[in-house]
């Protein structure tokens, strides 16, 4: 007698699929690119992606850190350190982008103050 419901030997392949965790990001087009990469906390560094996980834990070579205003953690100054090859904890990344093609724009959320 078969059981209304029951998984058969036919639904083993919709279960893995489902634990196959996929990554929302591709990052697979910046490897051997030169990324930058933000952190929480708001360290800055740049490297050349060598490898990345679904976790987005991210292996950079030729790393620099862009070093932080003392008095404001948020400010970069124009100090850099060298870090070599690096490990990042996907946890602790806020953004990934290309390193060129990067550019500051104005906010366009903020209102433009007429007088």
């Amino acid at each position: 007698p078969r059981r209304a419901g029951g998984a058969g030997p036919g639904a083993a392949p919709a279960d893995k699929e489902k634990k196959k965790k996929e990554s929302i990001l591709d990052l697979s087009k910046y490897i051997d690119k030169t990324i930058r990469v933000k952190f929480q906390g708001g360290r800055e560094a740049s490297g050349v992606l060598k490898g990345f996980d679904p976790l987005l834990n991210l292996v950079l070579d030729g790393t620099i850190e862009y070093m932080r205003d003392p008095d404001d953690q948020y400010k970069l100054t124009e100090d850099t350190r060298q870090l070599g090859l690096v490990v990042c904890r996907g946890t602790s990344v806020v953004l990934i982008c290309p390193q060129d093609g990067m550019e500051a724009i104005p906010n366009p959320f903020i209102q433009q103050q007429d007088g």
